[in-house]
Parts: structure tokens; C-alpha cells; sequence
């Protein structure tokens, strides 16, 4: 099925800002490499999607939560508007079931209870391209990938952009980088920074009026070199260092209000690796790491987290006639230290293989791995997926595959735990999850979209109850997703996606909290001979939250960002966005409040 068709299916849902895409009638298929460790064209990879630097300029996203609130099947939560905990849930799976990469570098973090990534402090300044992999990848990726994998890559620059960007709360912010970058060797450095006042991150509606403020800053670089024909050298370093003023719960009512609390963040990952060819086979040594340290002040007590993660892992891929091949050997180490002076290793040592077969109209994919615990036993995993091209222009695609997510330090140690010892032992979390797609794309390249079908069971989730952690929980998502996209002519596109999701849990019968029933967006975007830019509408329905003692319900809301960009020069653009442009009052999180209209404008440079 290695076919040269416009667009794959499931990057047109996502991917719209290139004006190519109108043009070219016969672009090739978007090639993902994260799905299965081996090239592989998104339309035949059920469950994945890919977000462009066009994309993400184009609609003036500045924060990774913002872009990934357009994906389908994607919840994210912040609990204040600047500087709050952001998590995302993939198809109603909790977040730590959502492994985060950077530049391959695994970053979720060690000494967060469920091992979930904060996105609040991501800035989006420096990535080239986002892959969003839905469903369980733990065949692929071990540990933390039930709910599926968000791989971030940052940009190679050859020259020369600045941007720099002010408005409303006060808020300031600008980024650099450069680089240079041929066949041979590329090296490139960047640095961005974002500064606001901010506003409370308990919702002023209820009488909140203290501003909370946010800064952030990130450093980083990229550089590769290639030795030979046979040889290639590459890696990536990232830094981020931020603090955000955060509302708490006094005394004597203990409900969310002004306080003077705060979270500072110190976060760093890095990623090298060698590439060559050898003995008919393309070899891949890697080595990355990632370390992240969190205080916070609250009530006027401290506390201190840190988590650290290194990845070892060797890959090599090969093709026999119609069937590229790839396997390897990996080892994950995670250590945390946590407040309460508990700290504890865990480390995961693990083989895979995945083959995939194409020939025909017929594309086939299939992986296996073995997970080997230093603490929690072992586990085999495993994905099959299939896309059958049935002409017309349709693509019907199925996938099953299982997974595992292995218990955290915090609840290894049993972090806070107050029952009477001796607690139960935990084994690992379990998943098997389905999904059937049908994509269309008409011949003309100017239409196409994706329907999906998809069940995600959980087993032996762990919680918190009765004062310690047990495997206690299941819990089973049922899902709906549609996305589209038309090419509308004079420059314009349109880009559409919704998906309904029914996640509960199977213990209880209640819905699982902030994952709401309906969501979805619309986008309108336009590319002109200097004016460019998108609206987008976003609504989602009510969800259950917690309401610190109770389970409340937060209610829907629609809100529209507009965002424009206007060449003066070639290398001069000057920039304005309007955020929630119809001044709607909402909430992500229950108690915490979302800013109002608000305004910025901006200078871009390129050289």
C-alpha cells in the first residue's frame, strides 16, 4: 500500500496551516515514525495524528495545552489559567497513562503520584512537530503508553527568527533562535520567555480578586553531524525554569480562595544518538534523560519533590523483500525523592520486535515486547493493526492492541498512606483496548476526514482508598471521533473535529472526572499573499469534577480564539490574536477561572 495519494486521512484533521496542501495534488503520504518504530504513513496507523509548526503558528498557540485541545479524544484540564497544572487524558485513560516524549527523551515525572506530565510551563516556541498516538502503545513503549504516547520534536533552524509578543494582563513575551543547518551538519540554539501578571486562579467569580502571576523560561539546542555514508551523530538538550503564584484551600472553610502559595518548577531533558549501518541493518544506540525538580509554598509549609529518568535503548531496522522489520533492546530507570523523605528506584529492562507488511492495497503491522520489572514482575504486550485500501478514495483501518503501566515511587512507597500496615502489593495496571476507522479523501485532495470506533478497558487500576494504594479500579472508555477537513478555494480551509466519550468506572458506574461527553472544534483557516491566519471555535459539555469533599458537575462552555499575521516584508510579520473573543465565562477545572476577551499583538522576524 506504499501509495502517493494528497494527505494522509488522520494528519488532515490536525494538520491544515501549509499552503501546499492546496496546491499539490500529489504531496505523499504523511510519514510518522513513533507509531511503530519503522516508517509507517499515518492513514494506515490507526489512532494517529500530526501537528506541524505551520499549524501551530498559524494558530498562534503559544503553550503544548492549547494545540492539544483540538485533538479529538484528548482532555486537558489546567487548574488556573497561567501556570496551572495542565494534564491531558487520552480517551478517558488518567494522565498518567500518557507517556510524553521530547526529542525521544521520555519527561513524565517520577515523583508525581500517578507519574503524569504537568504541560502547564510547555512553550511551543522551539517544536517543529507534535505526534499525537491514540490507544495503547505499550507494545512499543512500555510502561506509562495505555492512553497512548504525545511525541514533541524540536526545530532545526538554518538562520535567524525572533519574535517577541505583549497584551493583555500585563503579559510580556519573546523568543530567539538560530541555527545553521545543511546535508553535513546542522546545530541550532534557541531561548523564550513569558511574563504576566495573570489573574486569579480561583475564579474571580466568586469573589477572588488577587492576581496570580507566571514565568517561564526555556534554553535549548539540536545539532546533528553526519561522519559518513554509514555514520550520523544527533541529540537534543531542553531546559525549563518557571514559578506561578496559585490559590489554595485555607482554614477554616478549606475551599479553593486567595492565597499567597506558590509552585516553582525546574525541569531538563536531554537525548543523544548514533546511527549506522551495519551487517544489512540500520543501528540505532541511544541515550536520553530527563530531571525535574518542583517546590511549592503552601499555607506557609514547603515541599519538595524530585524525579529523574534515563532511557538506554539499542534499535535495529532491516527489510526482507515486502516486510520492514525492526526490534531492540531497552532499559528505563526512574527514581524519586518526595516530600514526606521517601524515595525509591524503579527500573524496567525490556525486548521488542515489530514487523510490517505492505503490499497491495493490504498494509499489516504487528508488535510484541517483554517488560521485566525489577520490583513488580513482567509483562508482555502486544499490537496488531491493519488498513485495507478500498479505492475510492476509502481506508478502513482496525487495530487491537494491550498494555501495562507499572506503579509509580509514590505509590510503591505507599507516599501518605495512613491505614495499618502491612498494605497489599501492588502489581501493575493492565489495558486492552479496539478501535475501526474509516477515512476518505477525494481524488481532487480538497476533501477528506476520518471516523473512528474505539474501547478502552483498564484493569487493576491503582487508587487511593482508605488511606493507602490498591488495585482496586476498572474503568472502560467507549468513543467516537470524527474528523475533516475541505479546502474551501481562495485560501481558505475549514478543519473539523468532535468526539463523544463515554469513560467510566466499572467499580462504581460513576463517569470518570473531567472527561466530558462531548467536545469538539472548528476551524477556519485562510493563507493569502501576506495575510494569514485562523479562527477557532472550541466547545465541550459538561463533566463530573471533584469538589474537594464531592463529586460536582462543571458546566459546558464554547469559546473562540482569532488569531492573524500580516507580511510587511518578506522578513518582517507583524502579529495580533484575541483569545475567548466572545468574553465567555468558564472553567476547565471546577473553582478555577479562565481569563476573559483578551488582546496581544506581536513582531515576527526572519532572516
Amino acid at each position: 500500500m506504499k501509495r502517493s495519494i494528497l494527505l494522509s486521512t488522520a494528519a488532515i484533521a490536525v494538520t491544515f496551516a501549509a499552503p501546499a496542501f492546496a496546491e499539490d495534488a500529489t504531496q505523499l503520504d504523511e510519514v510518522i515514525v513513533t507509531a511503530t518504530r519503522i516508517p509507517a504513513i499515518v492513514a494506515d496507523t490507526p489512532g494517529a495524528r500530526v501537528i506541524d509548526a505551520k499549524t501551530i503558528e498559524q494558530r498562534g498557540a503559544i503553550f503544548a495545552a492549547d494545540i492539544l485541545a483540538d485533538v479529538p479524544g484528548l482532555s486537558v484540564t489546567r487548574s488556573g489559567a497561567f501556570g496551572g497544572v495542565a494534564q491531558v487524558r487520552m480517551r478517558g485513560a488518567t494522565p498518567g497513562k500518557t507517556l510524553v516524549l521530547v526529542d525521544g527523551a521520555p519527561v513524565n515525572d517520577a515523583a508525581e503520584p500517578n507519574g503524569a506530565y504537568d504541560f502547564s510551563s510547555f512553550e511551543l516556541a522551539d517544536i517543529a512537530r507534535i505526534e499525537v498516538l491514540s490507544g495503547p502503545q505499550s507494545s512499543l513503549w512500555g510502561s506509562d503508553a495505555i492512553g497512548g504516547v504525545i511525541s514533541f520534536t524540536t526545530q532545526e533552524i538554518d538562520g535567524l527568527r525572533a519574535e517577541a509578543e505583549a497584551g493583555s494582563f500585563h503579559t510580556v513575551r519573546g523568543r530567539v533562535s538560530t541555527g545553521v543547518a545543511n546535508e553535513t551538519y546542522a546545530f541550532s540554539a534557541y531561548a523564550s520567555r513569558f511574563d504576566t501578571d495573570g489573574i486569579s486562579a480561583a475564579d474571580e467569580a466568586d469573589g477572588n480578586t488577587e492576581a496570580d502571576g507566571f514565568r517561564s523560561t526555556t534554553l535549548g539546542a539540536k545539532g546533528r553531524y553526519v561522519l559518513s555514508d554509514a555514520v550520523k551523530v544527533d541529540g537534543s538538550v531542553r531546559w525549563n525554569k518557571s514559578k506561578a503564584d496559585i490559590d489554595g484551600f485555607p482554614a477554616p472553610n478549606f475551599i479553593l480562595a486567595d492565597t499567597a502559595d506558590t509552585q516553582e518548577s525546574e525541569q531538563w531533558s536531554g537525548f543523544g544518538r548514533v546511527t549506522a549501518k551495519a551487517f544489512g541493518l540500520t543501528h540505532q544506540f541511544s541515550v536520553s534523560a530527563s530531571d525535574l525538580d518542583r517546590s511549592s509554598v503552601s499555607g506557609g509549609f514547603g515541599s519538595t519533590f524530585t524525579g529523574d529518568r534515563q532511557a538506554y535503548r539499542w534499535q535495529a531496522n532491516g527489510q526482507a523483500q515486502d516486510i520492514d522489520y525492526a526490534f531492540g533492546v531497552e532499559r528505563n530507570e526512574a527514581s524519586a525523592a518526595l516530600s514526606s523523605g521517601l524515595s525509591r528506584d524503579l527500573s524496567i529492562t525490556s525486548v521488542f520486535g515489530v514487523a510490517q507488511y505492505d503490499v497491495g492495497a493490504l498494509n499489516l503491522t504487528g508488535g510484541l515486547r517483554y517488560d521485566d520489572t525489577d520490583d513488580f514482575g513482567s509483562k508482555t504486550t502486544g499490537r496488531v493493526s491493519a488498513a485495507y485500501d478500498l479505492a475510492g478514495g476509502f481506508i478502513l483501518s482496525g487495530a487491537y492492541g494491550t498494555g501495562f503501566k507499572s506503579p509509580t515511587v509514590s505509590q510503591a512507597v505507599c507516599d501518605f498512606c495512613f491505614a495499618p500496615r502491612p498494605y497489599p502489593e501492588l502489581k501493575p495496571e493492565t489495558a486492552d483496548s479496539v478501535e475501526i476507522a474509516l477515512g476518505w479523501a477525494s481524488a481532487d485532495g480538497r476533501f477528506d476526514g476520518r471516523a473512528t470506533l474505539y474501547r478502552l478497558n483498564v484493569e487493576d487500576q491503582i487508587t487511593y482508598s482508605a488511606g493507602r494504594y490498591i488495585n482496586v479500579a476498572k474503568t472502560r472508555s467507549d468513543g467516537f471521533e470524527l474528523e475533516g477537513r475541505a479546502l474551501l478555494g481562495g485560501g481558505f480551509d475549514l478543519t473539523l473535529a468532535y468526539a463523544w466519550t463515554d469513560a467510566t468506572d466499572r467499580t462504581t458506574g460513576a463517569r470518570l472526572l473531567r472527561v466530558p461527553e462531548h467536545a469538539g472544534s472548528a476551524t477556519l483557516g485562510w493563507t493569502g499573499d501576506r495575510l494569514s491566519g485562523a479562527l477557532t471555535v472550541r466547545a465541550e459539555g459538561d463533566q463530573d469534577d471533584s469538589g474537594g469533599f464531592s463529586t460536582v458537575a462543571r458546566d459546558g462552555f464554547v469559546t473562540a480564539n482569532l488569531n492573524a499575521a500580516y507580511e510587511l516584508t518578506d522578513k518582517v510579520t507583524l502579529t495580533a490574536r484575541i483569545e475567548n473573543l466572545g468574553d465567555e465565562h468558564y472553567q476547565q477545572v471546577f473553582g478555577y477561572g479562565e481569563p476573559g476577551r483578551s488582546g496581544y499583538v506581536g513582531i515576527r522576524l526572519r532572516y
